[in-house]
C-alpha cells in the first residue's frame, strides 16, 4: 500500500492537519510507503499583491479562521503573505535524502516558521535558517541538495502530479470548512486541495481530500487494507515530547495520554495557545532564540 500526501510547507489547511496525520504515520508504522508531494502553494508566476500590508492583513484573518476550526497554533503577528513556496519545497524535498526522520523534522520547523514565527520561509537562506539545528540533520548536504538540479526536478515533478488529480476530487460531496475540492487553475486545469490523501493498492484507491477527521483516513485505508492501524500510539508525555520535539495541545490530545506538561517541556506562546518543545530542541529553536537573528 502506498499513501501520497498532497501538501505544501506553508499551508495553513496542512499546518492544521498535522496531529491527524501524525497520529495515522504512528498508526501505520513502517506497514504502509508515505510519500509526500509538494504542490507549490505559492508559485513564481502568481501576481505580486497591488498592496502588500493589505494582502498580509487580509491573509492574517484568513488563517485565523482556519486556525479556529482546526485549532493550530498560529502566529502573533505575520510579516507577510509568502512570496513563494519553492524554497520551503526545495528544502523539504532535500532532507527526504537523510532518511523520513530527519525530513519529518525538517518539514515542521519550515511549517513552523509561518504559523508559529510569522515569518514565513519564502527564501532559500529563510528555508536554511529555519531548519538550523534540526536534530540528525547535515545541513551542509542540505544546502547541497537543495540547490541541485535533481531536487528542483523532483519538485517539478511534484509540481506536476498535484496538477493531475483524480476524477473524484474535481467534484467532492462534502460542507464547510474544507470539502477539499480540487482547485482551478490558472490554465484551466485542476490542483488537490491541501492537504490531500491518497491510498492506494496495485488494484484499488481511496481519496480523502480536504481537512477531515481521523476516522476518515483510517476507514479509507482499513477498506484497502484490513488490520494495518495499530491502535496504541499514545504514549507517555515526556515520551512524545521526545519523539515529536514539538507539540501543540491537539497533537498531544491525539499523540499523548497522562499529565500535561513534562517537567522539562518548554512553553512557546503564539496567537491561539502553546507549542511545547522538547529543551534540546528549544535550545536550537529559532523561537527561543536558537535560530538565526532574522527570528525574532
Amino acid at each position: 500500500m502506498e499513501v501520497v500526501e498532497y501538501t505544501d510547507p506553508l499551508c495553513p489547511w496542512a499546518w492544521g492537519s498535522e496531529p491527524v496525520f501524525r497520529r495515522l504515520r504512528a498508526a501505520l508504522a513502517d506497514r504502509v510507503s508515505w510519500r509526500r508531494v509538494y504542490c507549490v502553494l505559492f508559485d513564481h508566476d502568481d501576481d505580486p499583491p497591488p498592496d502588500p500590508a493589505a494582502e498580509t492583513a487580509w491573509y492574517a484573518r484568513y488563517v485565523e479562521d482556519i486556525c479556529a476550526h482546526t485549532r493550530a497554533p498560529r502566529a502573533r503577528r505575520l510579516s507577510r503573505v509568502a512570496a513563494s513556496s519553492w524554497p520551503s519545497s526545495l528544502v523539504a524535498k532535500a532532507a527526504e535524502r537523510q532518511g523520513d526522520e530527519v525530513a519529518g523534522r525538517v518539514l515542521r520547523r519550515l511549517r513552523e516558521s509561518v504559523f508559529v514565527l510569522g515569518e514565513p520561509a519564502d527564501t532559500l537562506a529563510l528555508a536554511e535558517s529555519a531548519v538550523r539545528g534540526v536534530a540528525g540533520l547535515d545541513r551542509v548536504r542540505l544546502a547541497a541538495d537543495a540547490a541541485s538540479a535533481a531536487v528542483l526536478e523532483a519538485v517539478r515533478a511534484d509540481r506536476a502530479e498535484a496538477r493531475r488529480p483524480v476524477r473524484e476530487v474535481l467534484s467532492v460531496r462534502g460542507g464547510p470548512p474544507h470539502p477539499g475540492t480540487a482547485k482551478e487553475t490558472a490554465d484551466g486545469g485542476y490542483c488537490y486541495a491541501l492537504p490531500t490523501l491518497l491510498v492506494r493498492t496495485p488494484a484499488r484507491s481511496r481519496v480523502v481530500p480536504g481537512w477531515r477527521p481521523y476516522e476518515e483516513y483510517a476507514s479509507a485505508i482499513e477498506e484497502l487494507g484490513t488490520g494495518l492501524l495499530s491502535e496504541s500510539v499514545r504514549t507517555a508525555p515526556a515520551e512524545a515530547l521526545a519523539r515529536y520535539r514539538s507539540l501543540t495541545d491537539p497533537e498531544r490530545d491525539l499523540l499523548a495520554h497522562g499529565p500535561w506538561p513534562p517537567a522539562d517541556a518548554v512553553r512557546v506562546e503564539t496567537g491561539n495557545g502553546p507549542v511545547w518543545l522538547h529543551p534540546e530542541e528549544a535550545a536550537v529553536h529559532p523561537a527561543r532564540g536558537g535560530g538565526s537573528p532574522a527570528f525574532p
